[in-house]
């Protein structure tokens, strides 16, 4: 296949365009008006840094790969070699199906084999619909063992405002707890603690020019349309990043290396934080036979 995230597929509304990838069923551009929302990247690239990608059936990372699963030990590949752990699921660089493909939205799936260190199928399918000034992406897991499985997704954007430098950007977040980054640990991230009188406290807004995170938030707290909001903002233009209520996690990470850009920043919605596999914290149970689904959306204002 030419391209490393296979064929590109795009949808448009009005004067709003995304393009989703095959191989990921990964988010490589939204736009609108001609404006980037997204931090994009060249079709013949990988996705630098995760950009876009969607990591399932568990965001983040697995200490060590391995985990318990009805007392058996379970042991996944080793893909962030430096630490030794397991990192960001099994599908972001596997080939997604493609279901539907229309104007203004478009569906894919993919299924999860039992497989080394996953011991239950699943069949995920996402959808993406754009509208004149929103993209809504939906997703839906779908237990297909005779075994129940906790599982978690997440989804790795880079967001910006247009040529706004990301040192400009004010980032709010709805979180109350977090877990911050420790460095070069094998699960780098420490305990949850509480954000108040912390540097980890955007819930009125900070500008990022400074700020080095690479950091779990929970804690979140729900808007009145029963979303969890996350913003991004410069002067009078902003970009809203709502997640629904089981999205209950916030990765942000701020690269100062992003290919073509620099500095950067992700915001990423996830169902339960690193090492769930093992702490069980908020992951989704699933019994056989039956699916969760669940939205997040990018919402320019």
């Amino acid at each position: 296949m030419a391209n490393p995230t296979g064929e590109q597929f795009e949808i448009t509304r009005g004067n709003a365009r995304a393009v989703i990838t095959e191989i990921g069923a990964g988010l490589r551009a939204f736009e609108v008006g001609g404006v980037p929302y997204v931090e994009a990247f060249a079709e013949d690239e990988k996705p630098p840094k995760g950009a876009g990608q969607v990591l399932l059936p568990w965001p983040n990372r697995t200490k060590g790969g391995q985990w318990d699963y009805q007392g058996e030990k379970q042991q996944l590949p080793i893909t962030e070699e430096a630490r030794g752990n397991a990192i960001h699921g099994l599908t972001r660089h596997e080939e997604w199906e493609l279901l539907e493909h229309a104007e203004s939205s478009i569906t894919l799936a993919i299924d999860v084999p039992a497989q080394e260190g996953w011991p239950v199928p699943l069949r995920a399918t996402i959808t993406y619909e754009i509208s004149p000034r929103e993209l809504v992406v939906t997703h839906e897991i779908r237990n297909e063992g005779e075994s129940p499985i906790g599982v978690g997704l997440g989804t790795h954007p880079y967001f910006r405002i247009g040529d706004v430098p990301t040192d400009e950007l004010t980032l709010t977040l709805p979180a109350s707890r977090v877990r911050p980054y420790l460095g070069d640990e094998q699960m780098p991230y420490a305990d949850e603690q509480d954000v108040e009188g912390t540097e980890y406290d955007f819930r009125s807004g900070k500008v990022l020019e400074g700020v080095d995170l690479d950091t779990a938030f929970g804690g979140l707290s729900v808007a009145e349309d029963g979303n969890h909001h996350h913003v991004l903002s410069h002067g009078d233009r902003e970009l809203l990043v709502w997640a629904g209520p089981d999205f209950r996690w916030a990765q942000v990470f701020t690269p100062a290396d992003l290919v073509g850009r620099g500095r950067a920043v992700a915001i990423e919605p996830m169902t339960c934080p690193a090492d769930a596999l093992n702490t069980g914290t908020d992951l989704i149970e699933l019994e056989p036979a039956s699916s969760w689904t669940g939205s997040w959306g990018i919402r320019v204002r």
